[in-house]
């Protein structure tokens, strides 16, 4: 069996995630989130349910005993103060796999036109998420962070994949792709081990999104 803790279970992704994981027999999943009126209703009967803060140290540290993967879908201005909390917490239970969903730009590695509208829109907002990065980086876990273009709800699933020292490709990913990408690491976890990967949709270049 695979003990798996959700971190920020009520995302978008995580919701797409979840259903896939929880049809797996070898996973056990326990679901934390912030907010108990997003819960769908639609949770698995199998996953237990957590409610509460990552910066609450006792809740995490209650939810993190026994647990194999952390996948983390947190957000918000503290983020790497979640992402320390995170950290300390694995460290203090022994939990070593992590993966960690962060966002393009955070090494500006997006070129182009598109790097400098990116930067204009959200560059201030991206600095929590660097410093998250490197924490993360710095922490000694087997960790991959994700790093996504900005997200579609198109159906499909498909995706590339850029390295930390690559530039970032393309504009858009579905939300269905990253989702994809996080069950198979998970599924796998010998996956991606200390990368930090750049998705996004192929053949999607362009000075912005499409839909911006």
């Amino acid at each position: 069996m695979r003990n798996i803790l959700i971190l920020g279970a009520s995302g978008q992704i995580a919701q797409l995630v979840i259903p896939e994981l929880a049809s797996r027999p070898d996973s056990v999943l326990t679901l934390l989130l912030r907010d108990p009126k997003k819960l769908t209703g639609r949770e698995p009967a199998s996953a237990q349910v957590v409610i509460g803060n990552v910066l609450d140290k006792k809740l995490l540290r209650d939810a993190m005993a026994g647990q194999q993967i952390v996948y983390a879908n947190l957000t918000g201005e503290d983020l790497d103060k979640q992402a320390q909390a995170v950290i300390a917490a694995m460290q203090a239970a022994g939990v070593k796999r992590l993966v960690f969903v962060l966002s393009l730009g955070i090494y500006d590695e997006v070129p182009g036109k598109f790097g400098e509208w990116n930067n204009a829109i959200i560059g201030e907002d991206l600095k929590p998420f660097r410093r998250a990065a490197d924490l993360i980086e710095a922490s000694g876990l087997d960790y991959t962070i994700v790093r996504p273009a900005w997200l579609t709800d198109e159906d499909e699933v498909d995706y590339e994949l850029t390295a930390k020292a690559q530039p970032f490709q393309g504009t858009v990913v579905s939300r269905m792709s990253v989702a994809d990408l996080i069950a198979k690491v998970i599924a796998s976890p010998e996956l991606h081990l200390g990368e930090s990967l750049g998705v996004n949709k192929p053949n999607s270049d362009g000075d912005k999104p499409y839909f911006m």
